[in-house]
């Protein structure tokens, strides 16, 4: 189902990193990233929380005459500070800082400013709103602290084209007289403020129903208006409810969709053409989360209604646009056994082009996404350690076709060299050299049938001029080469065998295709080069764990395979 991420633990620091563009900080406790942009200096800055213990000696050297007193100091020792965090293309740690706040607090997003700072916007464990204005040293440069009488919370802020920001979440009704109201009352409500980029609020507006309401997301329409996306729980039933709004905060429109499916908002962002797209989750008819992508325009008009139906429970959390209208995203994935990270990239009409999973066994997810300069990925999220009930902040880089990136300085000479190599085959499209130094074969002469692991004489022919050119090459740059893994895969059909004996058989199967594969390269080669292969050859069976899917089915022919993947040592 996933990546399985071999952790390096560094003793002289609190974090970990591997080749890959992959770095988990290790702190007490449970901690997390929760929001991640892209620096104008082409840093990488996240922000997450992580928990502070105050020593009792410290809080008891005072004396209390009231019990309230007492308990409110004790609310002020334990908890979260908003932590901020920026890395370089190297994955090294530029810097971290948490925020010295009066009160225990944590952040839900992060964006830039034209000064190359951000805005932090968050709340306390009490209930109150913060935005945070820090340079780019993370310095800060203001805290404005807001709210109404009752508990509010913050789910989302959002930069606007004046600079400002909009921060959107959800209040606790109060009375029906209070001057924030537009209409209705319930359990929650929608809460608005917009800043200017000085921090000046100017206004503060609550929506709602007399049911429970709870703000969402927001995007800016190239009017100036806004698209409100929010959570609305009605009589045993969930849906979600969209709101244009003016710049000013009035109400343009509301539409609701409310069904039997427990849907569930997650994000909304504005497309190229001025449309925008909602990314939901809502559960089928076997309670398992499916991941639901609408396309709106302005006039409340649905163009695009999308169920992307996947094997396991699955949840989009934030999606962004490429420039070509490729829609990637990033959330998790769960089975009976874990929660991993789950990337996923669309077309514009929302048909899945590929996934990818990212984890150990334990609990790992992915909360924000970035698309960077140079079409990368960068990801926050949650990573658990083996055996470890805690949640450690995560932070990696992804390649555009979702693999993982290196951190390694030569992984961009050694692709263009491979793409030169094997240009002929790439043009013939019989195979397939991704940016992670992966190799898969597209002719499907090379794939096997089904059940079979012996090769063919084709396969053979083929093997015996692919393995010489980049054996030649790999020899040459043997100083850099780690591994080479050969990998073998199946479909996921195994007669009419319950799971877990078609899991067991197919994973014999595909060890039994990489020993095939790899045992005929091997016995191929001269001593020479027999001796550096023991060293470098990794051969292994996956299952099904990475079968081929297409327009959200199985293509089963094309899963019958091997891949290889060439692994660099770490400079």
């Amino acid at each position: 189902m996933h990546y399985l991420l071999a952790i390096i633990l560094l003793t002289s620091c609190m974090y970990a990193k591997t080749t890959d563009f992959s770095i988990i900080i290790n702190e007490k406790f449970n901690n997390a990233l929760v929001d991640v942009t892209e620096d104008y200096e082409r840093s990488i800055s996240a922000v997450g929380f992580i928990k502070e213990y105050k020593e009792s000696s410290s809080i008891n050297s005072t004396t209390y005459t009231n019990a309230f007193d007492y308990l409110s100091s004790l609310s002020n020792a334990h908890g979260s500070r908003i932590h901020l965090v920026k890395v370089d293309k190297h994955a090294d740690i530029l810097l971290r800082k948490s925020m010295n706040l009066k009160n225990f607090n944590e952040p839900i997003g992060i964006v830039k400013t034209p000064q190359n700072g951000y805005f932090i916007g968050g709340y306390t464990i009490d209930g109150f709103l913060l935005l945070l204005k820090l340079d780019s040293n993370g310095n800060k440069i203001f805290l404005k602290k807001f709210g109404t009488p009752n508990q509010d919370k913050m789910n989302k802020i959002i930069l606007l084209r004046d600079g400002g920001v909009l921060t959107i979440g959800s209040s606790t009704t109060s009375k029906t007289n209070h001057d924030l109201f537009q209409n209705g009352l319930g359990l929650n409500d929608i809460y608005l403020t917009r800043f200017s980029d000085n921090g000046t609020m100017l206004w503060s507006k609550k929506y709602g129903s007399h049911n429970d309401d709870t703000g969402i997301d927001a995007a800016e329409a190239d009017d100036g208006s806004l698209i409100v996306l929010s959570k609305k729980n009605s009589d045993m039933q969930t849906g979600i409810t969209l709101m244009r709004i003016t710049q000013h905060g009035d109400k343009i429109w509301l539409q609701e969709y409310i069904n039997e499916k427990r849907t569930t908002p997650h994000k909304i962002i504005k497309l190229r053409d001025n449309n925008f797209a909602v990314s939901l989750s809502q559960r089928d008819e076997m309670d398992k989360e499916q991941i639901r992508l609408l396309k709106i325009d302005l006039h409340k008009n649905i163009l695009q209604d999308k169920t992307v139906h996947t094997t396991y429970a699955s949840v989009l959390k934030d999606i962004k646009e490429y420039s070509d209208g490729k829609i990637v995203g990033v959330g998790y994935i769960q089975d009976n056994y874990d929660t991993d990270g789950l990337a996923m990239l669309l077309d514009s009409k929302f048909s899945m082009l590929t996934q990818e999973h990212y984890g150990s066994d334990e609990y790992d997810s992915f909360n924000a996404l970035s698309i960077l300069h140079n079409s990368q990925i960068a990801i926050a999220g949650v990573h658990t350690n083996e055996d470890s009930q805690e949640t450690n902040m995560w932070l990696l880089k992804l390649n555009r076709d979702l693999t993982i990136s290196q951190i390694s300085n030569n992984i961009t000479s050694f692709y263009a060299q491979l793409a030169e190599l094997f240009k002929d085959e790439i043009k013939e499209n019989s195979l397939l050299l991704k940016e992670d130094l992966s190799i898969n074969f597209n002719d499907e002469s090379l794939y096997f049938e089904t059940g079979k692991y012996m090769l063919t004489n084709h396969q053979k022919k083929f093997l015996d001029s692919f393995s010489k050119k980049l054996l030649t090459f790999l020899y040459k740059n043997k100083d850099q080469i780690k591994a080479l893994e050969i990998n073998g895969h199946t479909s996921s059909e195994w007669g009419k065998s319950d799971f877990s004996s078609g899991y067991l058989n197919n994973e014999r199967l595909s060890m039994n295709r990489s020993f095939a594969t790899l045992s005929y390269i091997f016995n191929n080669q001269d001593e020479k080069t027999k001796k550096w292969l023991a060293e470098v050859f990794k051969g292994s069976g996956l299952s099904f764990s990475k079968k081929i899917m297409l327009n959200e089915t199985e293509d089963k022919e094309k899963s019958r395979r091997v891949s290889f993947k060439i692994i660099l040592f770490d400079n």
